[in-house]
């Protein structure tokens, strides 16, 4: 698979307050696009564990949509953990399949208490909801009618939980993906818990468009990609700081002049 990602730089409503702000920041209209891919090779297989990391605004997620867009495309089966609708029912009845099985998938997912299993998934916490998203979204991939391979795509994975609990559901969710024959793609800021996942390929995302791609358990060399091509000129100087416009053009790499 073969990911090529950019934004245009300019917003595409024009007001006002656009206008004062790309007066005083010294943006024009041809500023170009912002880069955030370049022909990026990931070579994902059916039933990788695929985790997308880096820090915020390093274009992680952007690559995990246009992952899960391309699969999509080529006939895959997708879930994404945040638009799952959550059923009005007690968890034990919340998931498709037979109990037993869902009991299991539940208690994997750190949600195995019998009290638990009782409520709704509106009467849980932000994190035991997201425990029950992972099960949830498991378990409709599993029972999916649609043929294809199976993937389950999270954003922000394990970020509302505490971290020794982030570990301990990301070494779970390793074992379910061994024996349950989906797929993850998985994005996160949190290096704590690669370990645990042992992703089968691991996408590092840098800030400076850096982006590495490496199978771990295989001991490949990582691949590096540059997001250089296409990057906005730099801003020209206005002189006026009553919106802390620039006084100054800044120095870049990524910089066309």
């Amino acid at each position: 698979m073969k990911l090529s990602v950019a934004y245009d730089f300019l917003p595409r409503r024009r007001s006002v307050g656009v206008g004062m702000v790309m007066d005083h920041f010294g943006l024009e209209d041809g500023q170009g696009r912002h880069v955030i891919a370049e022909a990026v090779e990931l070579p994902l297989e059916p039933g990788d564990l695929v985790l997308f990391t880096g820090p915020s605004g390093s274009g992680k997620s952007s690559l995990l949509r246009a992952a899960e867009a391309e699969l999509t495309r080529t006939g895959s089966v997708t879930r994404w953990l945040d638009r799952l609708a959550l059923p009005p029912v007690p968890l034990v009845d919340a998931l498709p399949g037979n109990l037993v099985p869902n009991l299991n998938l539940l208690a994997a997912c750190g949600l195995g208490e019998a009290r638990l299993l009782l409520r709704a998934p509106d009467e849980l916490s932000e994190g035991q909801r997201y425990r029950f998203r992972l099960a949830l979204g498991w378990a409709e991939l599993l029972h999916a009618s649609e043929p294809g391979p199976r993937w389950l795509v999270a954003d922000e994975f394990s970020a509302t939980l505490d971290r020794t609990l982030a570990k301990v559901i990301g070494y779970n969710v390793r074992r379910l993906a061994r024996c349950r024959q989906a797929g993850l793609l998985l994005a996160t800021t949190h290096d704590d818990v690669i370990d645990d996942l042992d992703p089968d390929l691991l996408v590092r995302c840098d800030l400076d468009g850096r982006i590495e791609v490496s199978r771990p358990r295989q001991g490949a060399r990582p691949i590096s990609f540059f997001a250089n091509a296409g990057a906005a000129r730099a801003p020209r100087p206005t002189g006026r700081t009553s919106l802390g416009g620039i006084i100054a053009a800044p120095t870049s790499p990524w910089s066309s002049e």
